[in-house]
């Protein structure tokens, strides 16, 4: 996985690159086909924002979080998108049992 991390109106310090890496191994663990990640952090007066867009084999997911702290808003933004990616896995997962339907299977 390919991740990016940038700052607006903010230096995105080692520790911050690297908070954000490991709260993404959540992810990861959970969807393997992530292509790309690019984290965006901003900072306006009082209100630490974090962004990601996150570019999948078949799906392209957005979430937006915002807390009076950064590394706060890093996990309520890890937190959707793992809510995200676990309703997409549901989505492609097929729950049909292994005979299908009657007419598919074979008489005896």
């Amino acid at each position: 996985m390919q991740l990016t991390v940038t700052g607006h109106h903010v230096d995105v310090t080692p520790a911050l690159r690297s908070y954000v890496e490991e709260k993404m191994g959540r992810i990861e663990r959970h969807f393997d086909h992530v292509i790309t990640t690019h984290v965006v952090l901003l900072v306006e007066k009082e209100r630490h924002q974090a962004e990601a867009n996150v570019n999948a084999k078949g799906v392209t997911l957005h979430a937006q979080a915002e807390a009076p702290d950064m590394y706060a808003a890093i996990d309520f933004l890890i937190a959707k998108l793992d809510s995200q990616v676990r309703k997409f896995k549901e989505k492609v997962t097929d729950h049909h049992r292994n005979g299908g339907a009657l007419k598919q299977q074979a008489l005896k």
